[in-house]
């Protein structure tokens, strides 16, 4: 895609990366990622952030290709982390007088980064709703604190009707795999931008007083049909509402296989009921998999083994990761299993008491090593009791 016009003038200069195994460290990408950037070329001409160093050669020559000598006026800065904004400094050097649009905090926190020379005589400072005119085209700029940084801003084009939404409407995955959106989006806005609920949904009411036709995010691809699918999917998961609000999920610390063995069985005691399960096994799982899943259904069980007294720590880590994604609105139920002195319900109890508007379905099932007629009987009523509507 790279150099493809989205309009007559207005062109895409980012790159894909598919070297890249694990993104920020600790997200594994099999299909890549794309750094997205972009060109407005009207009477002035605006950048559109910069794009990680990974790629710096090849956003270059886009840039060259795109300008065919002309020379930039603007970079707009919508977006500080180093994945956009490594070739500041760089692209700032290359083009010594073109001006930086950036907002305050913009401003605050790029000294951090990078020692821009007269800096102060070059910054354009923009504040909400303020307009920067390129000729027949003209950028609106809408701050978006923590989504999910806080300098963050979006810029909507008022002439052609685009929405330049920095890592809004994100996703994992290079620009020319073919696959759908809305799996990768998911594990994309959890993980990163999930924990800010309430300042996505702030920019989503600045987005409805908009007339969108395009979004150019700063990850994965140009959405331009269907806009209330993804407007919609990005408001209930900032509501922390569930995709799916029928299907139990099943989240499995097992040690030796007696636990999981156990999850195996409630999932044929549901299947006999006709309800659909789905089972991972968290140790086997990567944890932004994991947590991807757990936002996207409604009904979880976590189960896990005890272990020193306490929690298994895969479970234990799951269930901190998600209280610190803001974790909430869900049904949970508790399967613990313990040879001698089962620990781990009592744990993670105390963990999910600190989440929001959790309902524990009764009852929490113990387990002593394997199953016996007391804990199957448990079981089939907690599979019940998952399933009722009450």
């Amino acid at each position: 895609m790279e150099n493809k016009k989205i309009s007559e003038k207005i062109f895409y200069i980012g790159a894909n990366d598919k070297d890249l195994d694990i993104f920020e460290g600790q997200y594994k990408i099999p299909n890549g990622i794309s750094y997205n950037s972009y060109i407005i070329k009207d009477e002035k001409i605006a950048i559109m952030d910069t794009i990680d160093k990974r790629k710096t050669t090849e956003w270059l020559e886009n840039i060259e290709n795109v300008l065919n000598g002309d020379i930039p006026n603007y970079l707009v800065i919508s977006h500080l982390e180093p994945d956009h904004a490594y070739n500041i400094e760089m692209i700032s050097k290359k083009y010594p007088n073109m001006k930086l649009v950036g907002n305050q905090k913009t401003f605050e926190m790029l000294p951090q980064f990078f020692n821009i020379e007269n800096l102060e005589e070059r910054k354009i400072v923009v504040k909400e709703g303020d307009t920067l005119s390129l000729g027949e085209h003209c950028l609106q700029f809408f701050m978006a604190p923590m989504v999910h940084w806080p300098e963050v801003m979006v810029e909507y084009e008022q002439k052609e009707k685009i929405l330049f939404s920095a890592d809004g409407f994100g996703k994992f995955g290079s620009l020319d795999v073919d696959e759908p959106w809305e799996e990768e989006a998911r594990r994309y806005y959890f993980n990163i931008v999930g924990k800010y609920g309430m300042p996505v949904q702030a920019l989503l009411k600045k987005a409805s007083t908009l007339d969108i036709k395009t979004i150019c995010p700063l990850h994965g691809p140009i959405l331009r049909e269907n806009l209330e699918y993804y407007i919609k999917k990005y408001d209930m998961w900032s509501r922390y509402q569930s995709d799916d609000e029928e299907t139990v999920l099943i989240l499995c610390g097992s040690i030796h296989g007696n636990t999981l063995n156990c999850c195996k069985q409630l999932q044929q005691i549901l299947k006999n009921e006709g309800k659909e399960s789905i089972l991972l096994d968290i140790t086997r799982t990567d944890t932004d998999v994991l947590l991807s899943n757990a936002f996207k259904y409604k009904k979880v069980i976590f189960a896990s083994s005890s272990y020193n007294a306490g929690l298994f720590s895969p479970m234990e880590n799951l269930l901190n990761w998600l209280k610190a994604k803001n974790y909430q609105n869900k049904k949970i139920g508790l399967i613990e299993n313990g040879s001698w002195a089962p620990s781990a319900a009592k744990v993670m109890k105390e963990i999910i008491a600190q989440m929001k508007n959790i309902e524990i379905i009764e009852p929490v099932v113990t387990i002593k090593s394997t199953l016996n007629e007391e804990s199957k009987k448990a079981l089939n009523e907690l599979a019940k009791n998952m399933n009722s509507n009450s």
